[in-house]
């Protein structure tokens, strides 16, 4: 069992891992070995998350799900294929983390009286400015 948080945890068999080749540095050994690992993760038939966490993580990491809801991370940063399952494995972890944190509601506010007759000022200031900038040469400058 992973634990992701104190109320969610995820069992080692839910992870599906997935090692091909990867590019980049490696020499002589780069074309023999499969480091790079791409891991799988089926999100809408995981028993491990709950419902409101489920919708969360996908919206999070909604370009990386799939139509059938199997979220997919590549991790090929490392020359070691150890090193980037560990890598990905943690990166599963951050992102339902992020999705098991309950989004605040922002509650409206109205502006103030004083900013808004600031604001306006404001407005007025910079008019004036963009209309000074006009420059209208008057018959004198012709002469």
């Amino acid at each position: 069992m992973i634990e992701v948080t104190g109320s969610v945890s995820i069992g080692e068999d839910e992870l599906d891992f997935e090692f091909v080749h990867s590019g980049g540095p490696g020499g002589q050994k780069v074309n023999k070995t499969s480091s790079a690992v791409v891991l799988k993760f089926d999100i809408r038939n995981s028993p491990s998350l709950p419902e409101d966490v489920r919708n969360r993580l996908e919206q999070i990491c909604a370009n990386r799900v799939n139509r059938e809801g199997i979220l997919v991370i590549h991790a090929r940063q490392h020359r070691s294929q150890i090193k980037n399952r560990k890598s990905a494995v943690n990166r599963l972890i951050e992102f339902i983390r992020k999705a098991s944190e309950i989004p605040v509601e922002r509650k409206r506010t109205r502006p103030s009286a004083i900013s808004k007759r600031e604001r306006l000022e404001e407005k007025k200031k910079h008019g004036l400015l963009k209309k000074n900038r006009n420059y209208k040469p008057s018959e004198e400058d012709y002469e």
